[in-house]
């Protein structure tokens, strides 16, 4: 009998595995890569006896391969906020989907556990850009401004690891930085441990910001920006939690932020407005490799005449 894990290599999805991890110990095989490497099943080949722990990547992107594992005789626990397609009729599948734009995986693994791990779910609720829901949950903690704004940071920094066209653009590998979180059953321990590996994070999360603050946007309107970056590694770093910051700063206007990638392409993530959490998976399904949820999606590889086609259809989704 083998056990894996299968998890999104951003915030949420390793702050979702680190609240079971420490409810219930196993040493499970870790399954895991960049942020935008999603269709993670693919690389487990599980049977009778075996179980597999999948959390936060599209069902619908997986589909296929979780018919297999589930016809193989493996059982599997799912929890997801993506769309998930149609999800299987299965003895063998417990399912917590969940597609509501104020809620992430690391918000119902929370659930599921009934608030045993708090910390890491606010954790993953703000690396998800979810402050309001983060801040709601973190209201059961009774911390201080202090701790609350270091818990909001390690989400951003934990998150802004996950980004890169492949593991050699991080500062971690995911399974390496998840296995360097998980003995912490408080998050603000890590932090306040002088821990090299925290300081390293946010090192790197600041120094990309700056390079990222004197971007100018490629295009704008008082509904929608689009902003381009060069094809260096600290841009693929930031890309995702510029994209977050630019939708918090202005929280009327959507924003698509696309990196360039060596193949003359783009790797776009899209954010909807904060006031407005709907449309971004729509107008990202749109065009070939898009995929994403409600309120945050992307494309991994956006033809470069494809461009001036996005900036439109973000237009058209948001300017009314």
């Amino acid at each position: 009998m083998a056990d894996y894990d299968v998890f999104n290599g951003d915030a949420d999805g390793i702050c979702a595995l680190i609240q079971l991890r420490n409810s219930e110990p196993s040493d499970a095989q870790l399954v895991t890569g960049v942020k935008r490497d999603i269709s993670l099943l693919k690389r487990v080949e599980a049977g009778p006896g075996d179980s597999v722990t999948v959390l936060d990547i599209s069902m619908d992107k997986n589909s296929q391969d979780l018919g297999r594992i589930l016809e193989a005789g493996a059982s599997v626990f799912y929890a997801d906020h993506h769309f998930p397609g149609e999800i299987p009729d299965s003895g063998n599948l417990t399912a917590l989907i969940n597609e509501a734009p104020d809620t992430c995986t690391s918000i119902l693994v929370n659930k599921h556990l009934k608030g045993e791990f708090l910390g890491w779910a606010v954790v993953g609720a703000f690396g998800d850009n979810l402050k309001k829901s983060a801040e709601a949950l973190a209201a059961g903690l009774q911390l201080s401004a202090e701790d609350l704004q270091a818990l909001e940071n390690l989400g951003i920094y934990i998150n802004y690891n996950g980004y890169g066209s492949d593991l050699e653009d991080l500062h971690f590998k995911p399974a390496d930085l998840y296995q360097k979180l998980l003995p912490y059953k408080n998050p603000l321990d890590f932090i306040r441990d002088g821990n090299p590996d925290f300081q390293k994070l946010e090192q790197g999360y600041l120094e990309d910001m700056a390079a990222a603050a004197d971007t100018q946007p490629h295009a704008s309107t008082d509904n929608s920006a689009a902003f381009i970056l060069p094809n260096e590694k600290w841009a693929r770093r930031v890309s995702g939690v510029y994209s977050n910051d630019l939708a918090n700063r202005n929280p009327d206007r959507a924003h698509a932020v696309l990196t360039e990638k060596s193949n003359g392409n783009y790797l776009v993530s899209v954010r909807a407005p904060i006031n407005n959490k709907t449309g971004a998976v729509d107008l990202c399904r749109q065009f070939p490799t898009g995929g994403g949820r409600a309120a945050a999606a992307g494309i991994n590889d956006l033809p470069a005449d494809m461009l001036p086609q996005l900036i439109d259809a973000l237009e058209k989704q948001y300017g009314g």
